[in-house]
């Protein structure tokens, strides 16, 4: 009995009977136990209907497998050409979505609003969207200059301030009487004018394209030269547009987005 009285004190000092630290009592609020916490997010899952051994990762799962390719492509319809090409990197599923043509011919149409010129090989047979946007992308950036640049485009040509008095006057843009002048290149190398252009004058024109290199392939001058006059250096602007300039005068290509085909070499080398 005098044990029985010993376990019962020290149950009601709150003391272990093995000698261990004495236990807690719950805290208690208007006379009711403390809540429980919250279930942590594996435990929601289980309460939810999940496997109770399973542990729950968000990430686990592919966007692809749960939302389908439907949903998924119509998600990618709105990410930008950037977005979608680093799609095609994550595996066959999404390189088949982010590589389709439903996706890329309008991202071609988005790439081509506002250029001067669009390239002719965006007519190329068999060739995906995609491919064409990167193609056209390439395009955008090459700077050097094909016979088929040249004589595709009509060119407006100008007079710079540094060039004499004499041709100033002559210059209609310069005057404020009218448009810049225009020039024509032709697949026989040579170029030509509109006939009441005052500088013209009627005289013969060739041009040639100048290309130097040095080791490897790689540039060292790229020019146009029409007759024996100065050496024109060429240009690209961010529209695609080209510009032909030395000290006296510039060309700059007309744009014509329009035009049935588009422009350009088929097979550019870049």
């Amino acid at each position: 009995m005098a044990e029985a009285a010993s376990r019962r004190t020290r149950r009601e000092r709150g003391e272990a009977g093995d000698g261990s630290e004495p236990r807690k009592k719950k805290r208690k609020r208007g006379g009711r136990a403390a809540k429980e916490p919250e279930p942590t997010t594996i435990e929601s899952k289980n309460l939810a209907g999940g496997d109770p051994g399973e542990e729950f990762d968000g990430s686990s799962r592919d966007p692809l497998e749960v939302l389908g390719s439907d949903l998924v492509t119509r998600v990618v319809e709105f990410l930008d050409a950037r977005s979608v090409a680093r799609l095609l990197v994550v595996s066959r599923g999404w390189h088949e979505i982010a590589s389709s043509d439903r996706l890329w011919a309008p991202k071609c149409e988005e790439l081509w609003v506002g250029k001067a010129h669009i390239p002719r090989l965006r007519t190329v047979r068999g060739a995906s969207k995609l491919a064409t946007y990167s193609m056209c992308i390439m395009d955008g950036k090459r700077t050097r200059i094909s016979q088929e640049d040249l004589c595709d485009h009509v060119w407006e040509f100008r007079f710079k301030k540094t060039a004499p008095e004499y041709w100033l006057n002559l210059d209609p843009s310069w005057k404020g009487t009218g448009p810049p002048m225009r020039r024509y290149f032709h697949p026989n190398g040579s170029q030509t004018a509109d006939p009441d252009d005052q500088v013209w004058g009627g005289h013969e024109c060739t041009f040639s394209i100048i290309t130097s290199y040095v080791g490897e392939g790689q540039i060292r001058e790229h020019y146009v030269r029409i007759n024996r006059w100065p050496r024109i250096t060429v240009s690209r602007k961010d529209d695609w547009s080209w510009e032909l300039s030395n000290q006296l005068y510039c060309y700059n290509s007309v744009p014509d987005a329009e035009k049935e085909g588009g422009t350009g070499p088929l097979f550019p080398v870049w």
